[in-house]
């Protein structure tokens, strides 16, 4: 890695681990096609059980009940298509998810508009229970699916999934999805014990190969059909040759990560900490999101009054620091957060919401690097503003 620089926004994407590229490099070697039943096909289908195997270690779930995509988006779109139900039970018919979720889960179901509805959350960002168990209570006589992320991309929120669970199961007729993708790797979650119907996850959120994923099913649970049509892989669902080498890859990062929890939790949150409180001290005006919730010990979200988050992007990236906007990107252009909306937070505030998110590569210096470099981008807005900093 280029220590001359701080990367600090892996909540966007996070650097391939030196041994996670050692392992697909071994893989990319394997000749043999995992579907195939010679020598070649079976050490193939070998290494990628033991991929799915360390996956499934990871989330508290059976190698057998999880399914490789090509990430986490493609894993969401499956499970909110429609065709996801428990065994004994039709379909669902409606659709509950928090008014944060990612443009995955937002943007990439297939319910009809009438048939979704947006479950509010907290100034904190949590969701609001009360309302889901009006919801469920109104819908007593439907099958209802409920996708709640297990923690906001933005700000780290961490949302009750086990509260949730037990609310859909108290309704009787629920399903319940969480979008993993933020919170696999960083924190402790147990798919098993949650008592979860699905899970989504992508593997380079936890230093793994982009381009792969996983969908975790209960096994009461399916899909009705495959969501990619083809040869037969992935029990039948998600069709086409596996990558092996990255899926390789994710299950060597999912044994570091499964190994490394709660020490390297710990650490990084420590750090975390010393950046929160060097931009306080930088910018008594700060305001962070979140911050009276549980969030994952990674994330620092935050906004300045006054400060243009575009302009402080460019700034701090000049300086050798890369950090996120808080506002949601697609093709490099930045939006406004629907997630700092449904929060309550006001379009101007918001505006300048800025995202540190820290992995395991960070270190000390790095956090030193950012505040430096944010010390000059709060010292540039206080003197617009005609103020000390």
């Amino acid at each position: 890695m280029d220590k001359t620089r701080a990367y600090l926004d892996h909540n966007a994407t996070a650097p391939v681990r030196p041994d996670v590229a050692a392992a697909v490099a071994r893989a990319l070697t394997l000749p043999g096609n995992p579907s195939s039943i010679h020598a070649e096909g079976r050490a193939a289908r070998a290494a990628l059980e033991g991929a799915r195997a360390q996956v499934a270690g990871l989330v508290g779930a059976k190698p057998g009940q999880v399914v490789f995509t090509s990430g986490g988006t493609e894993a969401a779109n499956a499970i909110l298509s429609g065709a996801l139900h428990r065994r004994v039970w039709p379909e669902p018919t409606h659709l509950l998810h928090s008014a944060s979720e990612h443009p995955c889960v937002a943007a990439g179901h297939r319910f009809p508009d009438e048939a979704v509805e947006l479950l509010p959350v907290d100034a904190a960002g949590v969701i609001d229970l009360a309302a889901l168990d009006a919801r469920l209570t109104a819908l007593a006589e439907e099958c209802v699916l409920i996708s709640v992320h297990a923690a906001n991309n933005e700000t780290g929120v961490i949302q009750p999934l086990a509260e949730i669970v037990a609310r859909a199961r108290a309704h009787g007729r629920s399903l319940v999805h969480s979008d993993a993708v933020q919170a696999v790797g960083k924190i402790p979650l147990d798919f098993s014990a949650l008592g979860l119907d699905a899970l989504t996850l992508s593997g380079h959120k936890f230093a793994a190969p982009k381009g792969v994923g996983a969908l975790v099913l209960a096994d009461d649970v399916t899909l009705d059909g495959a969501f990619v049509r083809g040869g037969g892989q992935e029990k039948r669902l998600r069709c086409g040759t596996e990558s092996l080498p990255s899926l390789v890859g994710m299950g060597e990062a999912a044994r570091i990560a499964a190994e490394s929890l709660p020490a390297e939790a710990e650490r990084i949150a420590a750090l975390r900490d010393r950046a929160a409180a060097g931009v306080r001290a930088l910018a008594p005006d700060a305001v962070v999101f979140g911050e009276g919730a549980l969030r994952l010990p990674n994330t620092l979200s935050f906004a300045v009054p006054g400060l243009d988050a575009p302009a402080a992007l460019i700034a701090l990236d000049l300086a050798g620091v890369a950090v996120s906007s808080g506002s949601a990107c697609s093709s490099g252009k930045v939006a406004r957060s629907a997630t700092l909306a449904a929060m309550g937070v006001p379009p101007a505030l918001a505006g300048g919401a800025l995202r540190v998110s820290l992995g395991w590569n960070t270190v000390e210096e790095d956090v030193t690097r950012f505040l430096h470099a944010f010390e000059r981008v709060v010292t540039s807005l206080y003197e617009r503003q005609g103020r000390a900093a």
